[in-house]
């Protein structure tokens, strides 16, 4: 029995998904910028999707723009935060995703009035709220803050609301990627203000190549493709209409679920945790327990001559994880976020993540397959 435990990185499309895929592949092949009936049946399509994701964080339809993923998302962000709302100073954390700290030396290496500057975190790898505000206070440069809403690695869960407040306190813009969160957690930029929010769909059992940038409706930023007409000219090329309407059809069935599917997932989470205590002496968890993801665990195991190659013994057995962010596969390295955190290099940690679609009897059969690995011998 194989069992995948690696839904941080991306899930298993849904039946419901699939079918809707389908049915717009067999019936739904007009280009949505053409004026024919064809044309305009799809381009209605993509606005129920865009009704439908604006519904999910509460905003407006035309502050929903459709991208390739949130790694664009991000990027786009970042650099015409830069060129056209005079950003000269961008704050975030050690910890972030890839796709913001390598933009980040990006635009620093590229333009020297970038100054950005990373948050101080917490033992835990939580932020340092404090650290944060005295950040906002120490510079008149007009700032933007970039801070994931949940970790990919370690799960920890950022609070909206308390850097919303400081950023609106210090005039700061305020950028969150919720490719974690989206359809997990409870989000509403009416209730929390976001300048900009970012996700993607193979997070919340949708397709991969489509994601989508939430612009609060005051910012106006310029084009990230021309050619074309798109997305109110905000990204040129004819949309992936499948792909759209497979997006919107993923988060409307999550939403539906959130509670069912979060409770489930915090069980198995929970057992997880309690199963490796009891199997494995010396275990350890990386991140903030109490502030969580339910469907991130990310688990550190004792110094021991068999854990050298951990992940590729789990996978040998049929159990799929990650030591670290889907982005850094191919790399046996510790990540850039346990670096931060200081985990001693001589310990491993792999990051198990759930979904609706794991149970607990795979749970139970992937602690026992852990164990047979650390404690052989």
């Amino acid at each position: 029995m194989t069992i995948y435990l690696d839904n941080a990185a991306t899930t298993p499309l849904l039946p419901e998904v699939k079918e809707e895929m389908k049915y717009v592949i067999d019936n739904h092949y007009g280009n949505p910028s053409s004026i024919h009936k064809l044309g305009r049946t799809a381009k209605t399509l993509i606005e129920k999707a865009r009704k439908t994701i604006s519904s999910a964080i509460t905003c407006s339809v035309g502050e929903i723009f459709f991208t390739s993923c949130a790694t664009e998302s991000n990027n786009m962000i970042l650099h015409q935060c830069i060129s056209n709302l005079d950003v000269t100073r961008i704050i975030t954390s050690p910890i972030e995703h890839h796709c913001i700290l390598h933009t980040l030396e990006h635009l620093t290496k590229h333009n020297l009035l970038i100054e950005v500057v990373y948050v101080a975190i917490k033992p835990n790898g939580q932020i340092d709220y404090e650290n944060l505000k005295a950040l906002l206070t120490s510079s008149e440069k007009k700032t933007l803050v970039s801070l994931m809403h949940g970790n990919n690695e370690i799960g920890n869960l950022t609070d909206l609301k308390v850097v919303s407040q400081l950023c609106q306190e210090s005039n700061a813009l305020f950028h969150t990627d919720t490719a974690q969160t989206i359809g997990k957690e409870y989000i509403n930029v009416q209730e929390t203000h976001v300048d900009f929010l970012t996700g993607s769909a193979h997070k919340f059992h949708g397709p991969k190549g489509i994601g989508f940038v939430y612009i609060y409706g005051d910012h106006k930023l310029d084009p990230i493709l021309h050619g074309g007409a798109q997305e109110r000219n905000m990204r040129s090329g004819t949309e992936n209409l499948i792909c759209i309407v497979a997006m919107a059809k993923a988060l409307e069935i999550s939403l539906a679920n959130r509670e069912k599917w979060q409770a489930h997932m915090l069980l198995l989470k929970t057992e997880m945790k309690k199963m490796l205590v009891d199997t494995i002496e010396g275990i350890e968890f990386i991140g903030d327990q109490e502030n969580s993801l339910n469907h991130v665990l990310s688990v550190s195991f004792p110094p021991s001559p068999h854990l050298d190659l951990l992940e590729v013994n789990l996978d040998m057995n049929g159990v799929y994880a990650s030591a670290g962010s889907a982005c850094s596969s191919g790399t046996l390295t510790a990540s850039h976020v346990m670096d931060a955190l200081n985990i001693n290099p001589l310990r491993k940690t792999v990051r198990f993540s759930f979904s609706s679609l794991n149970t607990l009897e795979e749970i139970k059969e992937v602690v026992k397959r852990c164990g047979k690995i650390c404690n052989k011998g």
